[in-house]
């Protein structure tokens, strides 16, 4: 079973899919010994405390907390990132973990420059894992995917649409 450190970013993204059948935040979970830092879930907590879809993605993944570890790190506070993303890659190289899952698309380059020997995942990339490994279909992930793009305001990024392509069956 491969680690994974998540970020916040990541499991809300999960999280908003939570109700599909199969569920990716399951899929997730089940397949991936899963460590958050204690800032991820204080974020998740802050987020969770919203009336909107993603308050009920951060809720998704707080229920399922027994699922996951959550680890104390110490901050860099010259990292140019939130805390969030600043814990789960302090975190992620401290453990030598195999994954980080991140979807700040936006900070996606910095993210990866700044792990050690981790491999940084998205959402989509997880999805297209499943589908390689026979857990999701094409079709299945695809419909995953516009969940997502649509509550995370995704449409248009070139990424997302990338990824997309290459689900479509």
């Amino acid at each position: 079973m491969a680690t994974l450190v998540a970020d916040t970013s990541g499991l809300v993204s999960l999280g908003v899919a939570a109700d599909h059948d199969p569920d990716p935040l399951a899929l997730c979970l089940d397949r991936h010994e899963v460590t958050v830092p204690e800032v991820v879930v204080e974020e998740l907590r802050t987020t969770a405390a919203h009336d909107d879809a993603h308050g009920r993605a951060a809720t998704a993944v707080l229920d399922r907390s027994d699922s996951f570890g959550v680890r104390s790190v110490s901050l860099d506070g010259e990292f140019p990132l939130d805390d969030g993303e600043n814990a789960a890659v302090t975190l992620a190289n401290d453990t030598g973990v195999s994954l980080l899952l991140c979807d700040e698309f936006n900070s996606l380059g910095l993210v990866h420059a700044s792990l050690a020997d981790t491999r940084l995942v998205t959402t989509l990339t997880l999805l297209a894992a499943f589908v390689r490994g026979g857990t999701l279909t094409s079709e299945a992930a695809l419909t995953i995917l516009e969940t997502i793009s649509r509550t995370r305001s995704w449409d248009g990024n070139s990424y997302v649409e990338r990824a997309r392509s290459l689900l479509d069956p």
